[in-house]
């Protein structure tokens, strides 16, 4: 499992009875997960001294109950800056096990000695973003929510990015990368995370066991003669890395070459020792 171990700013805590404690700063939040299907001893501390809870209901969603929690504040992983605020169906704005993505796709754009431009599709509030830019990348970010588009500009401008090559777009992704492919622009490095399901501002209707396998055709005609990598990113039960592997050994690696592997991702559970796991990813590296 490929594990995010360089957080300071953010870690789990413990894990029981269907919920994950975690220190995001300075403060303490109980969200739900799913993957938590044990009932272990709540030994740790922060058990007791929350400062925000979601509750989920049985009818679908949930709602949040706040103990002296401020409406937004800001975490760092080493040279970026996330604003962080609890929102609808229990998140924050980030996603810390994506961090094992961010290290790994950091590294071949500094290694590569070479102008970098790449794609972030679903970029959601900028993480991965910020990341390929702070490597010396030119990056392309787009997301269908106004919202998110703007979350993540605040990041980068928190991040001393305000000023890097970063192009925004609110766009359906499908119909964006059809446009670039029109257009014949081209990419180093492509990144996804696509939702399990979703709606075009159509209506069109994305499911990712429908869509994934033509999206992952369609947005590889946009890869440049040289490509470094490719990334995929699944929050959806059902699509194991061994999934991930072989739509990327199907599409990619037969023009492409290299190499490619999957693997779930998760986060260290500090009073546990274990590993959280946190969804999975998979990697196309050329050689």
């Amino acid at each position: 499992m490929w594990t995010a171990q360089n957080w300071k700013d953010y870690e789990v805590i413990d894990t029981s009875k269907g919920e994950k404690l975690e220190r995001w700063g300075s403060y303490i939040l109980l969200r739900p997960d799913p993957q938590v299907i044990w009932n272990t001893p709540q030994k740790a501390k922060e058990w007791k001294k929350l400062n925000g809870h979601y509750h989920r209901s049985s009818k679908g969603g949930g709602e949040w109950e706040f103990f002296d929690l401020p409406t937004e504040w800001s975490i760092h992983y080493q040279d970026l800056t996330f604003h962080l605020k609890p929102f609808s169906f229990k998140h924050t704005g980030l996603f810390p096990e994506q961090a094992v993505n961010w290290d790994w796709f950091r590294e071949i754009i500094q290694k590569s000695g070479r102008p970098v431009k790449v794609l972030n599709l679903f970029a959601y509030t900028g993480g991965a973003t910020l990341a390929a830019a702070k490597a010396g990348a030119a990056v392309t970010h787009v997301d269908a929510s106004k919202g998110m588009v703007t979350w993540a500009k605040e990041n980068a401008a928190s991040s001393g990015l305000a000023d890097a090559p970063i192009r925004y777009l609110v766009d359906d992704c499908v119909k964006f990368v059809e446009r670039e492919i029109r257009r014949g622009n081209t990419y180093d490095g492509i990144i996804m995370d696509p939702p399990s399901y979703g709606r075009g501002p159509k209506g069109e209707i994305w499911k990712i066991e429908d869509s994934i396998y033509p999206f992952i055709e369609l947005a590889s005609q946009l890869l440049s003669k040289e490509p470094l990598f490719f990334l995929i990113n699944s929050y959806t039960t059902g699509l194991q890395p061994a999934v991930l592997s072989y739509l990327l050994n199907s599409v990619i690696t037969p023009k492409h070459g290299g190499q490619v592997c999957s693997s779930e991702i998760g986060l260290p559970v500090r009073e546990s020792g274990l590993i959280l796991p946190c969804g999975a990813s998979g990697r196309w590296v050329s050689n």
